[in-house]
């Protein structure tokens, strides 16, 4: 990532979110909403209920405010029912964006995703126009400061749960996973104790582009500021090299 850790960007992309802590609670509750909805509210016997616990403690969501969550879904038949729609286009200089968006109102969401790129300079797409960029994968971020487990034993236990790679950062160990062995890895990881600040299936960017002058600079982040405050947007990746 020409010249700087995984770590500092997962940091700097957390320090964005941050910024709204409010809309991550927002987010992961309309994850355990679906996640109940689609496989109940045992986690024990929903492993995607499992993830999005993860995600939230990760998140430090209150175990009461997870619970109160689950137990809503699981007891609500007239529960909101949600909608997983991805947009894709382009941002300055042509960075390609992927905005992951669960709604109840598809046309409200696609006015605010297309104003979003509209205000920033860039534009939406057709479905499939960037996606091909990016490779869908489970990733797992672990702070080297935070780990007490050497580099060779943490890639034997990742390794053997069934994580494609183990690669060691400046700051940081990263694994990578195939979304279906994610859970998997994940829990063999979470069993050995090992911190994980970052644990989620995401879309890494095959190649990375650079904005150097101001003006696309202020773009690309009005984009990403106004997609971070729309509550139905879950999650937006890009490969700008931040």
């Amino acid at each position: 990532m020409s010249g700087h850790s995984k770590f500092a960007n997962i940091k700097h992309k957390k320090e964005r979110n941050d910024a709204a802590k409010g809309k991550i609670f927002t987010v992961i509750g309309r994850e355990i909403a679906v996640a109940v909805k689609e496989g109940g509210s045992d986690p024990a016997n929903n492993s995607r209920l499992r993830d999005v616990i993860a995600k939230a403690k990760a998140n430090n969501m209150p175990n009461d405010t997870i619970d109160r969550g689950i137990k809503k879904a699981a007891g609500d038949a007239n529960s909101v029912n949600y909608e997983t729609i991805t947009y894709e286009g382009y941002g300055p200089n042509g960075v390609a964006i992927i905005v992951d968006t669960l709604t109840d109102n598809k046309n409200r969401t696609a006015a605010n995703v297309k104003n979003a790129f509209t205000k920033g300079g860039g534009n939406v797409g057709t479905p499939g126009c960037v996606s091909f960029m990016f490779d869908k994968k489970g990733q797992i971020i672990i702070d080297k400061e935070e780990c007490d487990m050497d580099a060779d034993e943490l890639m034997m236990i990742a390794l053997d749960a069934g994580a494609e790679d183990f690669s060691e950062e400046e700051d940081s160990f990263e694994v990578l996973i195939a979304p279906e062995e994610f859970s998997a890895v994940r829990e063999a990881l979470e069993a050995a104790k090992v911190p994980m600040i970052q644990a989620e299936v995401t879309m890494i960017p095959q190649t990375w582009v650079e904005l150097t002058d101001e003006d696309s600079l202020k773009k690309m982040n009005r984009i990403l500021d106004l997609l971070d405050a729309e509550d139905d947007v879950q999650a937006t990746y890009h490969n700008w090299d931040e």
